[in-house]
């Protein structure tokens, strides 16, 4: 048990790999004796800068813009150049002003950021690896969007912008793998959220790698890696900076221009983690504000998806644009507000008056204690806290004993149907047929949920538990001080704000002295994402503290 807790720690709780004069440790690291730390070590000393894989063995460059590159021969460098002051680095609001203004059509947007991925992402000196398929309509369903634009109807501001998905995110005309060989031909219908997408006139421009299985596979891996996907890598620190896990090429694609924004996913970490490690804006919404249906899981209690994007605005924008009731999701919220809830009046926001709880020990931190200082300017008051002492136990058996069953559901109801494997047990088979190129890290964690005999009774045993810990780890300090959020650093307060399923929202806050992004977190109550994106406005504008990666401009 206690090496399934030292995995946990290493897994979900990633704290970032930076400066020693501004890192501090995660609460459960913070909590584990010298021997635990060394034991933990043996698992995690590499800092993974040596990779047993970088590029795909599964995919190639020529196999993802098969499809596309003959709708590409009209746009060339000359193009880019004259678009790029127009696209690069815009928000969504300034792209639908130019469009507006006719600077490019949505098809030169979408062509353009195809262009840059095509350039950059792969198998050259500045490759990513975060791009993982194309849709291969994208550029005839931006023709549509150009043609709805002359429409004079009000239209959501999500209309014409290209998003990439997770590739564990159902979309028509892609396979959904989750970085698995396994599932290299799960074709599949649209998810929930991506209908929402498409209905709001969304572009789904391609799939974004990520770590095999949402990380949830090999243990002793890097984070960014599958094995359809290859190594995803940081463009602030191509093999130097972690890219965060597990929505990895989500933040990367993001941060490099790639996209206009793109759809994550979270059980514990894993928006936070490479939003923040990518020196993006990352929302994990309250558990069933926006829809699971059609997503590969890992825990029906505690998955979300949420948007990744440049800055606040345009992550409220994106939010806005895929919540809704899913009545098929079993947590699906019914939310009473209607379309341009996020982004309305976001700009009028204010921290005047209100008031949050800084944890003491994370004021080492030299990023975090200027973010505060900014937060007080904008007239917020700050409270030291000392954090409740309070564990995780059995988080690693919820998330074993979750996918053990929600894996063959959404295989039954979700997937391909001409995929014959099934359960966790049937991947594990498939993948000894060929382990270099399915599994080069081997599969320990699946291994442990076959192995996890606990029953039903057990499992809502484990789920009361962490549900009650995680609520008093927050509301205790928020009620006996009067607390309106909770601030955090990264994805470091990730675990108790996934058992908790309370909503946090990471924005750039900075860099090490080595250029390790770091992001300032906020987290909230639940069903508060409105308030979250308010105050991160706010501190957003008044720090303005997100730079661009150097070489992809």
């Amino acid at each position: 048990m206690r090496n399934y807790l030292f995995l946990f720690a290493f897994i979900f709780i990633v704290s970032c790999k930076n400066s020693k004069s501004s890192d501090v440790r995660s609460p459960i690291e913070e909590s584990e004796t010298k021997e635990e730390s060394s034991d933990l070590s043996t698992i995690s000393t590499k800092y993974f800068r040596e990779f047993k894989v970088l590029d795909s063995k599964n995919l190639t460059k020529e196999e993802i813009w098969e499809a596309i590159n003959p709708q590409m021969t009209d746009f060339n460098e000359t193009n880019y150049n004259r678009l790029k002051p127009f696209i690069l680095e815009k928000d969504i609001t300034e792209l639908q002003i130019y469009r507006t203004a006719n600077k490019f059509t949505y098809v030169e947007l979408t062509k353009f950021y195809l262009y840059r991925i095509r350039k950059f992402d792969r198998e050259n000196p500045l490759s990513l690896n975060s791009v993982i398929a194309i849709n291969p309509n994208v550029i005839k369903e931006a023709k549509l969007r150009d043609r709805d634009f002359l429409n004079k109807r009000m239209k959501h501001p999500i209309i014409g912008m290209p998003i990439l998905l997770k590739d564990n995110v159902n979309a028509a005309d892609m396979a959904t793998t989750a970085g698995a060989v396994a599932l290299k031909d799960n074709f599949a219908e649209d998810a929930f959220i991506v209908k929402q997408l498409k209905s709001k006139g969304a572009l789904i421009l391609g799939k974004a790698n990520l770590s095999e299985w949402a990380y949830f596979f090999c243990g002793d891996c890097p984070s960014g890696y599958s094995a359809i996907g290859g190594q995803t890598l940081n463009p602030y620190g191509r093999r130097v900076f972690d890219t965060g896990g597990s929505s990895s090429g989500s933040g990367v694609s993001v941060a490099a221009n790639f996209c206009a924004a793109a759809i994550g996913s979270e059980t514990s970490g894993s928006i936070l983690s490479p939003a923040s490690q990518n020196s993006t804006v990352g929302l994990k919404p309250t558990i069933g504000l926006v829809s699971r249906s059609g997503i590969v899981p890992i825990s029906s209690t505690l998955d979300t998806a949420g948007p990744i994007t440049r800055n606040v605005m345009d992550n409220a924008i994106l939010l806005d644009a895929i919540f809704g009731e899913d009545k098929s999701d079993s947590k699906s919220i019914y939310a009473l507000w209607e379309s341009g809830f996020y982004y309305k009046n976001l700009k009028e926001a204010s921290l005047k008056g209100k008031r949050f709880g800084a944890p003491k020990r994370l004021l080492e931190d030299t990023l975090y204690a200027s973010a505060l200082e900014v937060l007080k300017l904008q007239g917020a008051d700050i409270v030291e806290i000392e954090e409740e002492e309070l564990g995780l136990p059995n988080f690693l058996r919820l998330l074993n004993l979750e996918m053990k069953k929600d894996l063959p559901a959404y295989m039954e109801n979700y997937a391909n149907e001409t995929i014959s494997l099934r359960t966790v047990s049937d991947v594990m088979a498939f993948n000894l047929k060929d382990s270099l190129k399915t599994m080069p890290y081997g599969q320990s964690l699946f291994k442990g949920i076959v192995e996890d005999q606990g029953d039903v009774e057990y499992l809502e045993r484990i789920k009361d538990t962490l549900k009650s810990n995680g609520l008093q780890y927050f509301d205790n300090p928020m009620k006996a001080n009067n607390l309106d959020g909770f601030l955090s650093i990264n994805n470091y307060h990730a675990g108790f704000a996934a058992v908790a399923e309370y909503p946090a929202l990471t924005v750039p806050m900075g860099y090490t002295s080595v250029g390790t992004p770091k992001g300032l977190t906020f987290i909230g109550k639940r069903l508060q994402e409105k308030q979250l994106l308010a105050w991160a406005y706010v501190y957003e504008q008044a720090s303005k503290a997100r730079v661009a990666p150097k070489n992809y401009n």
